[in-house]
């Protein structure tokens, strides 16, 4: 595939529907498509319409093309706006909004926001590799101060009133892992970390109690940044500046772009800053392939806007 450097080159390379659906099954077959009903290779592209297949199984038969089984199934979006959406998320620094995208493809602010999501989606980590070697942890909570808030929106309580919590985790030089929790407690916090982290890696956190019994599975370090300890120098660097930087990443994203986001939807919002983030020292063209490469799935209207 030749190399694109810009948005300018890749909308000359993918100006038609036929380029988009051969880039498409390359990226999703290789050069042996298979049955998306069945998994069988034994399948034939119809003479007269090279975009449909056909699977030869006796127990299938089933008709199908290569956006079947994708995200981009029964859509009446044209492929070449479905990329240029899908390169927009997966290169530019902090995403954009539905409205922007809207007014770019030619279609309505409803219709953008479906598809922002659904690309979303694609960026989602389905199967990754844990962290190790040094990790940071922290957490922090996601939505508006509520001394922005009419009275009668406040929470009395005190702490994050009605703020949506995240943790993270993160690889020094390496990829991190986001996930909404509903508190920072350790019941929450411990089972995410064993998910996110490998055991026996060094452990780097603040001085959250969450975080007390992280030692019977990992070398645990902690900073006290309630006593302004933000760096000690041990055998390691021992800090938390790394995932810090990426909290202010994704909240410059959801603050700068999109103003605000609902709890309901913040993981694919953390998912789309982690795919971003962890990609950063690819090509543009490679991050658009990564992308594209999870596009298996779909995000019905009916689930997207369930309550």
């Amino acid at each position: 595939m030749k190399t694109f450097k810009n948005i300018f080159d890749f909308q000359l390379h993918f100006n038609t529907e036929e380029k988009c659906r051969e880039y498409l099954e390359q990226q999703r077959w290789g050069n042996t498509p298979a049955c998306p009903c069945c998994g069988s290779t034994n399948v034939k592209r119809f003479a007269t319409n090279n975009r449909i297949f056909k699977c030869r199984e006796k127990e299938c038969r089933s008709k199908f093309s290569v956006t079947v089984g994708t995200i981009y199934e029964n859509t009446k979006i044209p492929l070449t706006k479905w990329f240029l959406a899908t390169y927009i998320l997966s290169v530019h620094s902090k995403g954009i909004s539905s409205l922007q995208l809207a007014t770019w493809l030619g279609v309505t602010q409803k219709t953008a926001w479906h598809l922002n999501h659904r690309i979303r989606e694609m960026l989602s980590l389905n199967a990754p590799e844990l962290l190790d070697g040094i990790v940071e942890c922290d957490e922090t909570y996601v939505g508006g101060s509520e001394s922005n808030k009419h009275a009668y929106k406040r929470i009395v309580r005190g702490g994050a009133g009605n703020k949506a919590m995240v943790l993270g985790a993160v690889e020094r030089g390496g990829n991190v892992k986001v996930r909404v929790i509903d508190k920072t407690n350790a019941q929450n916090v411990v089972p995410v970390i064993k998910e996110f982290v490998a055991p026996d890696t060094i452990m780097v956190t603040d001085e959250h109690t969450a975080y007390n019994k992280l030692h019977l599975d990992y070398t645990h370090k902690r900073v006290n940044h309630r006593d302004k300890e933000y760096v000690r120098k041990e055998d390691i660097l021992v800090h938390t500046n790394s995932i810090e930087g990426y909290w202010n990443i994704l909240k410059k994203q959801i603050n700068g772009i999109h103003h605000f986001v609902s709890p309901k939807h913040l993981q694919r919002y953390c998912d789309e800053s982690a795919f971003r983030y962890n990609h950063r020292k690819a090509l543009q063209d490679e991050r658009f392939a990564n992308a594209l490469a999870n596009c298996e799935g779909t995000l019905k209207w009916k689930r997207l806007t369930a309550k």
